[in-house]
């Protein structure tokens, strides 16, 4: 894989997050009745950073909680036969019934993992709503899924892949994009 060139560094990935927090604030006309959950694995420090941005702006602390997915994909038996895989399901500290659920992920491509993270969302609760914000939307859609907040578009080929590093799990804030 040959690195073709880096998208967003850490300014440009705050101020994406920023930018994002102020538009969810804007869409729900404030913070209240807000749960914010990461996708694991860079959804969840995701999550986190926005809850830190909405406080400071807004003064309230929304609630946040993170899914692992992987029961729920599409391509899990693909995965069984290839690795054992791990089994974390959801933590989200709060009743999420009648809430305006924001599902954060890093990287929005063919749609199957948000698809997934809603019926993840639906097993644990019946919210009001679901939103979807993502650091980068790539394209490539195969299902009919579109996120309501994005840091940035970044047309792609299917040649190309691309990788986010936040700090928390890859000590480096970088999005990169990659030549397969």
């Amino acid at each position: 894989m040959n690195k073709k060139t880096d998208l967003l560094d850490e300014q440009a990935i705050n101020r994406a997050l920023t930018r994002i927090a102020h538009e969810i604030l804007e869409k729900n006309k404030g913070g209240d009745d807000l749960v914010i959950v990461g996708i694991k694995t860079r959804g969840a420090p995701l999550a986190k950073r926005l809850q830190e941005k909405i406080k400071k702006i807004e003064g309230v602390t929304i609630p946040i909680g993170e899914l692992d997915i992987t029961l729920y994909r599409d391509d899990l038996q693909m995965a069984v036969e290839n690795d054992e895989p791990e089994i974390l399901g959801a933590n989200i500290p709060v009743d999420i019934s009648n809430k305006k659920v924001i599902l954060i992920d890093d990287v929005l491509y063919t749609g199957r993992t948000v698809r997934a993270a809603m019926d993840a969302v639906m097993d644990v609760g019946r919210p009001s709503l679901i939103q979807l914000a993502v650091l980068v939307d790539r394209g490539h859609r195969e299902l009919p899924i579109r996120a309501d907040y994005v840091g940035k578009n970044i047309p792609t080929s299917e040649k190309e892949i691309i990788v986010v590093q936040l700090n928390e799990v890859d000590q480096a804030d970088l999005v990169s994009i990659y030549e397969k």
